[in-house]
């Protein structure tokens, strides 16, 4: 394969297109099935295969193309060179791939291109968007051990309707209904869950189906939030230059966004103190929605009052908690089973009294034996 890949990049000019490329490459495979069949050089067992191959070196992204082109992968991740592993259906598999360290840094680099994100030693992390929606997230030495550690968190279209959600048992049909009420009366809603459960994916999929004639504003540290309504505005964070300066982070990409007229604010996931610039936000009449790592719709609270205090010392607690029972109308909490099934486990309204913020829960699933269903 990389002999054909050499031969076509010899060939091509600065301006080809896709067709010509592709083009070259199933000439060039043919010719190398050919000497094979001829027995001078070694056979080429599927000349198909041969293309599809050099095709994914010359524009796509090598080796790792098939599973970006398999739907049913979710994740991909690669430890070391001869360690690739993918997830599909919350079920996580070694993939038989053994790369190159060289295949592996040409591949990010190529991802890099259209992303306007460094990777150097003075940056040795990186998080950026690839041109399909999928999220990159890649950490290289001497951070890490010795190999780069590369994350690709895909983009899965067909995925961002609810009905498809309530289709795959991942949100009960009723719920649903009950949510559309609480949206409709200008409820903020919280997507709680802990890594990989699905709060992006359910958070964007409520926004679809369930404000589609709203103007809602996004913020996000890196784009990830698939939300298809006629009136959305995205943006990102940025990292600051090599002088140090002009970045741009989450607390002001809220304060730009109000400015925006939105019907719905959100952000794509709260950790630090952008959760108090939420909470102010939603309190002076624009609702608003975001996702949380969380353990249970009580802890996604719990998380909530705490975050605000990384804004300064200034911050006060009760003020906080204040915010949020006032401001933050439904937390919907995510699990995801043994086998890797994701659903709505929990969904609960803040409630401030006697005891403090408490949350209140009004669906709670119960497994039922032998399934992935949940039931009320």
């Amino acid at each position: 394969m990389e002999d054909v890949v050499r031969r076509v990049q010899r060939r091509i000019g600065a301006d080809a297109d896709r067709d010509e490329v592709a083009e070259l490459a199933r000439r060039e495979s043919a010719r190398r099935a050919e000497q094979g069949r001829a027995g001078r050089d070694t056979a080429v067992p599927d000349e198909r295969a041969l293309e599809r191959s050099a095709l994914a070196a010359l524009l796509g992204y090598g080796a790792l193309q098939p599973l970006l082109d398999d739907p049913a992968v979710e994740e991909i991740w690669i430890n070391s060179p001869r360690a690739v592993f993918a997830s599909a259906g919350g079920v996580t598999r070694r993939v038989p791939l053994e790369l190159t360290a060289q295949a592996v840094r040409e591949t990010v680099e190529r991802m890099l291109q259209t992303t306007g994100r460094r990777l150097d030693l003075s940056s040795p992390f990186v998080d950026a968007s690839l041109p399909d929606g999928s999220r990159l997230h890649v950490v290289i030495p001497d951070i890490t051990a010795g190999d780069w550690a590369v994350n690709i968190r895909k983009f899965l279209r067909g995925t961002g309707d609810i009905d498809a959600l309530v289709g795959r048992g991942m949100i009960p049909a009723d719920v649903v209904g009950y949510l559309r009420g609480r949206v409709a009366a200008g409820g903020s809603i919280v997507v709680s869950g802990s890594t990989h459960t699905g709060k992006t994916t359910l958070l964007g999929a409520m926004l679809t189906s369930l404000c589609a004639t709203e103007r809602i504003l996004t913020v996000e540290e890196t784009f990830e939030l698939s939300i298809r309504v006629p009136d959305r505005v995205g943006l990102q964070g940025r990292e600051a230059n090599l002088e140090g300066s002009g970045a741009v982070d989450l607390r002001r990409l809220i304060r730009e966004a109000l400015r925006m007229r939105p019907d719905r604010l959100v952000v794509g996931e709260v950790r630090g103190a952008e959760a108090l610039d939420l909470l102010i936000a939603v309190n002076t009449g624009v609702p608003g929605g975001c996702t949380v790592h969380a353990n249970s719709a009580g802890d996604a609270l719990r998380k909530l009052t705490l975050l605000p205090l990384l804004a300064g010392t200034t911050v006060d607690r009760g003020f906080v908690v204040e915010c949020i029972a006032a401001g933050i109308d439904t937390v919907v909490h995510l699990e995801r089973d043994r086998d890797g099934a994701r659903r709505v486990a929990e969904v609960a309204h803040p409630e401030l009294g006697d005891g403090g913020l408490t949350a209140r829960t009004v669906y709670r699933a119960e497994q039922v034996p032998g399934t992935r269903e949940g039931r009320p």
